[in-house]
């Protein structure tokens, strides 16, 4: 009786092509404001689900959502070589 066995390479999550280039990183780097006013904005609609809406957790929101779009219009108005460090496009 013969075995059948699957031939194939080994699979690591620390192969050097996993990775991230320096490139995606700074274009990260230069997102994060945004990244972490979502976030914050998320928290606040996740607090109001919790509990009845009052009057405070509409102004958390509010100002979450302020936030965001004060983050978007930042990021937009950035020059292309400054949003794209390292070639980063």
């Amino acid at each position: 009786m013969n075995n059948i066995v699957t031939v194939q390479d080994v699979v690591t999550a620390f192969a050097d092509f996993m990775e991230p280039t320096n490139a995606e990183l700074d274009a990260i780097e230069v997102e994060s404001p945004l990244i972490l006013a979502e976030v914050d904005l998320l928290d606040a609609q996740i607090t109001a689900l919790d509990h009845l809406p009052n009057e405070v957790d509409a102004r958390r929101i509010r100002r979450a959502r302020h936030r965001v779009l004060a983050a978007r219009r930042d990021l937009a108005n950035t020059p292309a070589a400054a949003a794209a460090p390292g070639g980063a496009a």
